[in-house]
């Protein structure tokens, strides 16, 4: 009985050796295989999205970001939030992704990375969807961001120059309507533009100015009869309610010109532009070096959008009552 009770011991003893030898073995292969491009790739970060309004050109900036990260292989967990055109709300949403302690904040049009850069000097900003960096106080330089922030912008430097430039040469009539809301920087830096693309022309800026979306249609209206095209620059108050605008421009028969693709395709008459989609995409890139790569903002110069095109949309030439040009047959694409 003494006997068969000491080889149970032994054989317990032998098992529980074996159990531990594999036990051992298991996590030594775990730990070899979690090298840090494997936590990096496995890891699931947690980014704030914050958008002063909801409009196409925004929500296909949003897209690309999240594309990109996607093509990345990088695992995000999203908190999209949208401020519907409140500078209030706007605030509260970057102090919110602040004080979560979020790995990365993506801000979606100028408002939106004030905001954020108000909110944290700690937190990376990715922006886009913003026309002047530099004149928001969001970037030292282009070339040297500086700080927590960097992104890209919405403005390519030949847009608006070659925009007034196709208005001066096939335009009747000198007065350019525009509406816009000059509390945003981003509008207010975009008329500056045009009024310096304007010396040496004729042409003049007849404006009006609106605060809210619910104002865009009457402030349009104000202008019928004084203007002879409108030009709706990359104003999110005024591009959020572009229909109002549209409607205006068919009843009178007033070309309207847009700042950027998406609104030719709303309605808009014509634009030299660029998708939205692709800046948000490029934003997307450099979020993923900052989170996969370790990289700082102030590392990554301000990126301009890669491709300008002119864009006519045919059924709105229609509807505003201009005659198509065959000398833009070589120079624009053409959507139905």
């Amino acid at each position: 009985m003494g006997k068969h009770m000491q080889r149970l011991v032994a054989l317990c003893a032998a098992s529980i050796l074996a159990l531990s030898g594999c036990t051992g073995a298991k996590e030594t292969g775990n730990s070899q295989g979690n090298d840090g491009g494997q936590e990096a790739k496995e890891k699931t970060y947690k980014i704030g999205v914050t958008q002063i309004v909801e409009h196409p050109s925004l929500d296909a900036a949003r897209e690309g970001f999240e594309q990109a990260l996607k093509d990345k292989g990088l695992s995000v967990k999203y908190d999209v939030q949208i401020a519907q055109g409140d500078q209030s709300n706007n605030q509260t949403i970057a102090t919110n992704f602040a004080s979560d302690g979020v790995d990365l904040i993506f801000a979606n049009s100028t408002p939106s990375a004030q905001a954020a850069l108000n909110a944290t000097k700690d937190i990376p900003i990715i922006f886009t969807s913003v026309t002047d960096p530099v004149g928001a106080q969001l970037v030292q330089s282009m070339e040297q961001p500086g700080g927590n922030v960097t992104g890209t912008t919405d403005t390519h430097p030949e847009a608006i120059p070659k925009t007034v430039e196709f208005i001066t040469k096939y335009i009747k009539g000198n007065r350019v309507g525009m509406v816009y809301n000059a509390g945003e920087q981003n509008s207010v830096a975009q008329v500056d533009q045009v009024k310096k693309a304007m010396e040496g022309t004729d042409l003049k800026i007849v404006s009006a100015s609106v605060s809210t979306s619910a104002e865009v249609k009457q402030a349009t209206e104000s202008l019928v009869g004084k203007v002879d095209c409108l030009y709706i620059i990359t104003d999110n108050t005024v591009v959020s309610a572009l229909e109002s605008v549209i409607q205006v421009a068919n009843e009178h028969d007033i070309p309207l010109f847009v700042g950027e693709l998406d609104s030719v395709k709303r309605g808009g008459f014509a634009a030299y532009g660029f998708d939205y989609y692709d800046i948000g995409y490029e934003a997307g890139e450099m979020a993923a070096q900052i989170l996969q790569d370790g990289k700082k903002p102030a590392d990554l110069p301000v990126q301009y959008p890669q491709k300008l095109k002119l864009v006519i949309n045919k059924k709105a030439a229609q509807e505003m009552g201009i005659e198509l040009n065959p000398e833009w047959d070589s120079i624009a694409e053409y959507i139905e």
